[in-house]
């Protein structure tokens, strides 16, 4: 638990996690802070807590926040809405920002990033979407280094029996499999692929990259 909340607990101000997506929001507010006002926001997987947390206080600005099932939402400016990131169903640039952290690596399949990608691109005039970096040492889901290295049998044994970082011990080997597919880490040369006009900003932690955001805020400036 001390890792966790040293590492990857939003909740905790001093955690790494937390003072990433801090800085990274700073570097999306520098974009958005330029943009002529209303502005419409559609946060794939995103949360009230994640806005709140962040400080964002902005009437001129609304955000729906597109889930798998509906999210109990308070303000005027905050709307939730039940969808899937591969099939958006929204018209052609519906939205003047798409926007998500740590999603597009929870889709299964590399077919489903690819329609998540070409969604995103689809319905939004600017996109910031995050993603873990596949090479950095310490897999972000489990906390367990090389995680993502190691044979599918064994991450998936690993997580039959045990509860390792956000991801709590499966009952079954078969709800284990599902849980293992479910993530698919990105390079960032697939997500540059996936999003070829993008600019891709690293985070960088110690000697390694530890996540991704592609945006294209600059190409359309």
């Amino acid at each position: 638990m001390s890792l966790i909340k040293k590492v990857a607990d939003n909740a905790n101000q001093q955690s790494w996690s937390h003072q990433f997506r801090s800085k990274r929001f700073h570097l999306f507010l520098s974009f958005i802070n330029q943009l002529p006002r209303p502005l419409r926001i559609l946060d794939i997987g995103g949360t009230l807590s994640f806005w709140k947390a962040m400080g964002f206080n902005d009437e001129l600005v609304s955000i729906t926040l597109l889930n798998l099932t509906e999210q109990p939402v308070t303000g005027d400016h905050f709307f939730s809405v039940a969808g899937n990131a591969t099939q958006l169903d929204f018209p052609n640039q519906s939205f003047d920002i798409v926007f998500s952290n740590s999603v597009i690596e929870h889709l299964f399949t590399q077919e489903n990033q690819i329609k998540m990608a070409a969604e995103v691109q689809r319905v939004g005039k600017y996109y910031f979407i995050q993603t873990p970096n596949y090479w950095f040492p310490l897999e972000p889901h489990w906390l367990f280094p090389f995680f993502q290295f190691l044979p599918f049998w064994l991450r998936v044994w690993l997580t039959q029996h045990f509860s390792l970082g956000h991801i709590p011990k499966c009952n079954s080997k078969e709800a284990a499999q599902h849980q293992v597919r479910e993530i698919q880490l990105l390079t960032k040369a697939r997500f540059q692929l996936l999003f070829p006009n993008a600019t891709i900003y690293s985070e960088s932690l110690l000697f390694w990259d530890k996540s991704f955001v592609a945006h294209n805020f600059l190409l359309n400036q």
